[in-house]
């Protein structure tokens, strides 16, 4: 089998070695270089707290592979299973807490709750104000600038060919398969998936599949080197999207942090966003509730970059509802990073067998026309 992938970021990449490591003929293009786009963006968040209860079986079957990612990949993308907390401040991040702790656990997802003075023994330093916290052992972060060029290589080592720097001209549906024209040539294949991120609305729409997908960039941060001392990826329970902040500790001492500001509009082309520098003060407020010691640290740089948000804020995925052959997986809404091995994965099984052990139904693009 033949497949051809467009987008060359955690997905597409992903999606490309396990493809390949399935014995399928792959050509990846990617108009920018691998992992460019959301990937490079990402928090490099590995949490399954907080998901839709319908993502978490695709969760529990991407951390399974984070796991295994270093020795599946032959190089360290730096994930540690150093636990997610997410710290509360009031009773309503209290009550959405235990509500969804206990939908989740039928979903095989255990969160613990951490009293006060839990989280002081176990983690000082974090959230001094907090009433509560939830806490999953087993989440933790990878490197967002390491995973995509891991699965890249490793993808074209077992025979795929990786095509970066290609702009994509016109993508004909030929009957018996896909004909892709670009800037380095014309690529056939008798499958095609779109893993085109922020740009995959564009493809589906060629085939008569509309969605409903905005073009953001997230507000990121990272400090000067300090200590290394907090361990978990640190997050909140909140319904004030000013505090949502979060904020992770690099073992070479950055905190590298986002949320709690307002994700700047991307204009595709070029499709490039830069970081706000109004939104700082705003947001460095919101992280200071989670790390108070912040507030006199350094911040060395921060940045942008473009990602796909779907209105419903669930991904597409799956097959296409109009053309044999032609399959999705874009629109991660900000929260792809941990599920991108699965959505590999998931998608390759998909194409090579007709059917996946995950369930992708609440993620179909036909959900967009029921009803229509």
């Amino acid at each position: 089998m033949d497949v051809i992938v467009l987008g060359g970021g955690l997905m597409g990449t992903a999606s490309a070695y396990f493809l390949a490591r399935r014995g399928a003929r792959v050509t990846l293009i990617e108009r920018n270089r691998i992992g460019a786009g959301a990937t490079v963006a990402s928090f490099g968040n590995i949490r399954r707290t907080g998901r839709h209860l319908s993502q978490l079986p695709l969760a529990h079957r991407s951390l399974r592979l984070w796991s295994e990612a270093q020795k599946m990949l032959g190089r360290d993308v730096e994930f540690r299973a150093t636990g997610h907390i997410r710290l509360i401040f009031d009773e309503g991040g209290l009550a959405d807490m235990r509500a969804y702790a206990e939908a989740a656990r039928p979903w095989g997802l255990e969160l613990e709750e951490l009293c006060p003075r839990e989280i002081r023994v176990r983690f000082p330093g974090l959230g001094p104000e907090a009433i509560a916290a939830s806490f999953s052992p087993h989440d933790g972060s990878g490197n967002p600038r390491l995973i995509a060029p891991a699965f890249a290589e490793s993808a074209r080592k077992l025979g795929a060919e990786i095509i970066e720097e290609a702009e994509v001209e016109k993508i004909k549906h030929t009957g018996s398969g896909f004909l892709v024209t670009c800037s380095k040539g014309a690529f056939a294949a008798e499958c095609l998936l779109n893993a085109a991120g922020a740009w995959g609305a564009r493809i589906a729409a060629l085939f008569g599949e509309q969605v409903p997908l905005d073009a953001r960039g997230p507000q990121m941060g990272v400090t000067e080197p300090l200590p290394h001392r907090i361990l978990p990826v640190v997050g909140i329970w909140t319904r004030d999207k000013e505090y949502g902040a979060y904020l992770r500790q690099v073992e070479r001492g950055n905190i590298v942090f986002g949320g709690a500001a307002e994700r700047v509009r991307v204009d595709l082309d070029p499709g490039y966003a830069k970081a706000d520098p109004a939104c700082l003060p705003a947001q460095l407020r919101a992280v200071a509730r989670l790390l108070p010691a912040i507030a006199q640290v350094a911040i060395i740089r921060t940045w942008s970059g473009c990602e796909g948000y779907m209105r419903d804020m669930l991904p597409v995925m799956g097959r296409s509802a109009t053309t044999p052959g032609l399959f999705h997986a874009f629109g991660f809404s900000g929260h792809g990073f941990q599920l991108g091995p699965g959505v590999g994965d998931a998608m390759a099984e998909l194409i090579t067998t007709g059917r996946c052990e995950t369930p992708l139904e609440d993620f179909g693009i036909g959900r967009f026309n029921r009803g229509a």
